[in-house]
């Protein structure tokens, strides 16, 4: 990469000047300055129209470019070159010895004679302070650099060290006053020795410090935000820090103001490599957007900005982990981003990278392939971000267990994973003999993180475990506060009041976090469900419809359908979503235990329909995946029970109630099948009379049956009547041997 000189003082002679920007308001971009508005306004309109009507041989197209990233002015390029360790140097700790210029052409043997003034000695003192941590070292050698130089690129990085500090108005302030763009004279030359001052006059500082500007410095004088892309979008940092929406707003734009300039997009490449700073801006302008409650702005702003550069991965998240855009458009809208024309060399691995975090309700096999590449050609198979994809996929999937192992082992590499900490306590929280370890690890959060959202989540979920509804409901609320954007925290907040039985406030909350993760199909989903159990089917409908325009491949949100069309009474349409629910399921391999209750409503639907085969095999299905389950037992006893089977039916009832045995409808079915047993003749139950002779073949075979079973009881009793005088006797002989023992 090739290296760039710091910018030179007037009395440098061996360093190569670089040549300060212009004001935009000045006669050198050779367009008419703007009313005195624009002057002191925080629009980006003047540095954008100076960057589209600025000469293309500028000497210094850096500073107002939007397409390059901050790595010109990182520390390394705004200082000359370090001084090479000479051989004979002694006395450093081994640690020292690496001058390795990662930013800089090492090949270039040329500066190794370069001598330092003052200036770049305390550059390299700044740097070094901020590499240490020594903010207020790297302030105060800073802010002397600044005072000599007015470089932009000293600005900047002064104003990053109160950042780093949380000193937000203090970076503002140095970001938005007026600034000489000529130079000052220095009072001494490259080796620090003095010189006749020559000192420039007073700029006004404050606010309005530009409209106090006289009218003949205006041309050679100019704000920091309105010399360089960088320093305007430290400035919106800032401001949006200090809570400041409006001006902060006005300092971004509305929109992306290079947009239409004809020399941005996502065809234009990055000039150096990074990350494109006008991407940033639209990051940033999508957070702002979020904290103004403009969700459908924000969204378009992120992802303006993962199209303007791919490597924008905090516009990917806000994107996908806020669940902003439907299945299908997110996974659309990833797939289609410019991958190789940004990225020419990386393009495939930033794309598995990440398709890999997408939603997993679709596109299983495409999943699976993506995981199995990035494990076996790029070497990632312990990495946090690849197993929480694995892990991900099996909680959709409903196998508890295996997500949980999976978790273990990422936060056995990292301590706290923060996309993986949601997962991890929601697995602790559906395996029940992990209460315990879910309780000690709300604990260690609580003491290790107390200011991270996921630490009280943890908290909420043990109490939704001991089904304590209202204090969970208080921990929930606590983490939603510390971060509005923590989806599961909304969802488990309005599931409290579900459990509570209290629906009408459930469809509340559940709104409330479908308008703020406006890409979810569960919020949506949960509404409808509330719906149904409310009996309020209009509304149900049409909240189950909206979810799965939005996602048509959650087994569960049809499961869902398939209720609701069995409550209007289509069964036909019922069994087709039952099945195709349970096709899903298949092609995932889901859990079947999750499924026991998709198999019973399939079979309920069937047996409305009449094929009570296919019913009673669904029935079967169910107690294959669970043997107690009451209701799949009473409902089989009510299939023979129309199939006139009335003694299986019998069977089935008992067999239900003993597991339940206060169930009133079966207590009903059981009563009716005995009195059919009882009143009715075997003839009827066969189908009428002209079926004598096939009753008297069961019978008789019933009763050669009946004879093998008595005679093989009276066999079993012989053996026994047997075993005993054998043993008797066996008693008698032992008595006698111990009995001459003892004489």
């Amino acid at each position: 990469m090739p290296s760039t000189p710091p910018p030179g003082t007037p009395f440098s002679a061996n360093i190569p000047h670089l040549p300060y920007i212009p004001s935009p308001s000045g006669p050198a971009y050779h367009h008419p300055r703007a009313s005195i508005n624009s002057s002191f306004s925080f629009g980006p309109q003047s540095l954008v129209s100076s960057f589209v009507g600025a000469n293309p041989t500028h000497p210094h197209p850096l500073a107002l470019d939007p397409n390059r990233s901050i790595l010109p002015s990182s520390p390394l390029r705004s200082s000359p070159r370090a001084q090479r360790r000479t051989k004979g140097s002694i006395g450093r700790h081994p640690l020292a010895n690496d001058n390795t210029d990662v930013f800089q052409d090492s090949g270039d043997e040329a500066d190794e004679d370069v001598e330092w003034g003052m200036v770049d000695r305390m550059r390299l003192w700044r740097h070094d302070a901020l590499m240490q941590h020594l903010y207020d070292t790297a302030a105060f050698w800073g802010d002397k650099v600044l005072s000599w130089t007015n470089d932009p690129n000293d600005a900047f990085w002064l104003a990053q060290t109160y950042f780093m500090t949380h000193r937000y108005s203090r970076a503002e302030r140095l970001l938005t006053r007026p600034f000489s763009t000529k130079p000052p004279a220095v009072p001494f030359d490259l080796k620090g020795k003095a010189r006749e001052p020559d000192f420039p006059p007073r700029l006004p500082v404050g606010p309005a410090a530009m409209i106090d500007v006289a009218a003949e410095q205006q041309e050679g004088v100019s704000r920091l935000v309105d010399m360089s892309v960088v320093c305007r979008y430290l400035a919106a940092q800032c401001l949006v820090r200090q809570g400041k929406w409006a001006e902060a707003t006005e300092m971004l734009g509305e929109a992306n103001p290079f947009r239409n300039s004809g020399r941005s997009g996502p065809a234009v490449p990055n000039t150096d490599g990074g990350i494109k700073v006008e991407a940033s801006m639209c990051n940033l302008r999508g957070l702002l957007m979020l904290k103004l409650n403009r969700g459908d702005q924000a969204k378009a702003c992120f992802m303006e900005a993962l199209a303007l550069d791919v490597k924008c991965y905090d516009a990917f998240e806000q994107l996908v982990g806020g669940e902003m855009m439907p299945l299908e458009e997110e996974w659309e809208f990833v797939q289609s981003l410019a991958y190789k024309e940004q990225t020419p060399e990386d393009a495939e691995f930033v794309r598995l990278v990440y398709t890999s975090r997408l939603r997993k309700y679709k596109h299983a096999e495409v999943h699976a392939l993506t995981r199995r590449r990035l494990v076996e050609e790029f070497g990632l198979s312990d990495n946090p971000d690849v197993l929480y994809s694995f892990a991900d996929a099996l909680y959709a999937q409903f196998r508890w267990s295996d997500c949980y192992a999976i978790t273990s082992r990422i936060l056995g590499l990292v301590a706290v994973h923060t996309l993986t900490m949601p997962l991890h306590i929601a697995c602790m929280h559906h395996l029940s003999h992990l209460h315990s370890k879910l309780f000690i690890l709300a604990h260690e959060l609580v003491d290790r993180e107390p200011e991270a959202a996921t630490s009280w989540y943890a908290v909420g979920v043990w109490y939704l475990t001991q089904k304590k509804w209202s204090d969970a409901r208080t921990y929930f609320s606590k983490t939603s506060l510390m971060d509005p954007r923590f989806g599961p925290a909304w969802i488990a907040f309005a599931h409290t009041f579900a459990f509570e039985g209290e629906h009408d406030h459930a469809v509340t909350a559940y709104s409330t976090c479908a308008r703020m993760f406006a890409g979810s199909h569960l919020p949506l989903m949960f509404i409808g469900m509330e719906h149904i159990v409310l009996s309020n089917y209009a509304q149900a409908d049409e909240s189950l419809t909206a979810a799965n325009a939005m996602c048509d491949g959650d087994p569960l949100l049809i499961n869902e359908r398939g209720v609701m069309a069995f409550n209007h009474g289509r069964y036909a349409d019922a069994v087709d979503m039952f099945r195709s629910a349970l096709a899903i399921a298949q092609v995932t391999q889901t859990s079947q235990a999750s499924w026991a209750t998709t198999w019973l409503n399939l079979g309920t639907s069937l047996r409305k329909l009449g094929q009570l085969n296919e019913a009673r095999e669904a029935y079967v299905k169910v107690l294959e995946i669970d043997s107690r389950s009451a209701p799949a037992l009473g409902f089989l006893g009510l299939v023979y029970h129309l199939m006139d089977r009335l003694d299986d039916a019998i069977v089935k009832y008992h067999e239900a109630l003993s597991i339940n045995p206060i169930n009133a409808h079966v207590l009903e079915l059981l009563n009716l099948a005995l009195e059919a047993s009882a009143d009715v003749s075997p003839f009827v139950r066969l189908g009428g009379a002209g079926r004598s002779e096939e009753w008297a073949l069961q019978m008789r075979v019933h009763a050669a049956r009946e004879a093998q079973i008595r005679a093989a009881r009276d066999k079993e009793k012989e053996k026994e009547a047997e075993s005993e005088s054998a043993r008797a006797m066996f008693g008698d002989v032992q008595d006698g041997e111990a009995g001459m023992a003892l004489g």
